[in-house]
């Protein structure tokens, strides 16, 4: 069963699309930073306080390191969730984080990686609730059943708030892809990057072995995300236990490769701008037609009265 777990988890990675690239996607263009969705060290300020984001649970802060979202123990859940929602259409969501602990054998349980209407709510799933409304991306350390394919394994699911994530299969039957990939204790400290490009499709890709080697681990097309959702990170142990560690966020507004959104709207609103003036000029030009016309018919009647009372004098 080892050996074929193992035969099967080189397939994988031979199968799996690697290529080297520089920050941001092969087809997509980085805009705007998103300061609010984004965190890197120290994470608190001097009252121990975050301006955009929210701590719960067992999650520890390591100002020089990483935020701890659970310790190699058993039974603890911990999480921390964006106070404001993402309110552009497209994104892309870059985090670099650590998983690993004490045990080589025995670990888990995993993190995950959220995109949801709801936020701060601690559960079975990762450390989250279920029943969630949003995109889950679970990074999963531990097998709770048997699969044809190994773990680690990391998977998406999108939740529409009724259909239950069923964590005695990991969510097999939930799971919208997925790919297995050596993410704890890579040989890097690995980095993940999800892009939703709104109508479009999801990806997910993931660095485990080199600096700027990343790895698509999933693209599916025609997902819909909720409109403004909050992004978080949660983590659950068990029985077994490990660290599970977030060390950075840099999320960004996209748009696709070749398309100019910024440009497009700002040529929409130029138009807008002036269709606007020359309908201006047109009421403008009326309204003076108007009041020139009528100080004519004014000047006019006022002109025939004199006239009138010239006569009358003579």
């Amino acid at each position: 069963m080892k050996l074929f777990a193992g035969i099967s988890f080189l397939a994988g990675l031979v199968l799996s699309a690697t290529y080297k690239d520089s920050p941001g996607s092969r087809d997509v263009d980085v805009t705007t930073k998103l300061r609010t969705h984004s965190i890197s060290a120290p994470y608190v300020d001097q009252e121990l306080n975050n301006r955009w984001w929210d701590f719960g649970g067992s999650t520890i802060i390591d100002a020089n390191n990483h935020i701890r979202l659970t310790q190699d123990k058993q039974s603890e859940r911990g999480w921390i969730w964006s106070r404001l929602p993402i309110t552009v259409s497209s994104y892309q969501v870059e985090f670099e984080f650590k998983v690993g602990g004490r045990n080589n054998h025995m670990y888990g349980d995993g993190f995950a990686m959220w995109l949801t209407q709801g936020r701060n709510k601690e559960g079975e799933v990762f450390g989250s609730v279920n029943n969630f409304y949003g995109l889950g991306v679970f990074f999963d350390t531990y097998a709770n059943s048997r699969h044809s394919y190994p773990f680690p394994r990391i998977s998406a699911m999108l939740g529409d708030g009724r259909t239950l994530y069923d964590t005695s299969t990991d969510g097999q039957d939930q799971s919208l892809d997925g790919c297995s990939l050596k993410f704890r204790k890579a040989e890097v400290t690995p980095k993940a990057r999800f892009s939703y490009l709104k109508s479009k499709y999801i990806k997910l890709e993931v660095q485990t072995k080199k600096w700027g080697e990343w790895e698509e681990c999933f693209m599916i097309e025609d997902v819909q995300l909720p409109l403004h959702p909050y992004l978080g990170f949660s983590s659950i142990t068990g029985e077994i236990a490990d660290n599970h560690d977030i060390i950075s966020v840099d999320t960004n507004e996209i748009a696709e490769r070749g398309v100019n959104h910024r440009a497009q709207e700002k040529m929409r609103n130029t138009k807008k701008a002036k269709s606007k003036t020359f309908f201006k000029t047109i009421v403008n030009f009326i309204t003076y037609s108007f009041v020139l016309a009528l100080f004519a018919v004014i000047a006019k009647i006022a002109h025939s009265v004199w006239k009138q009372k010239q006569a009358k004098r003579f």
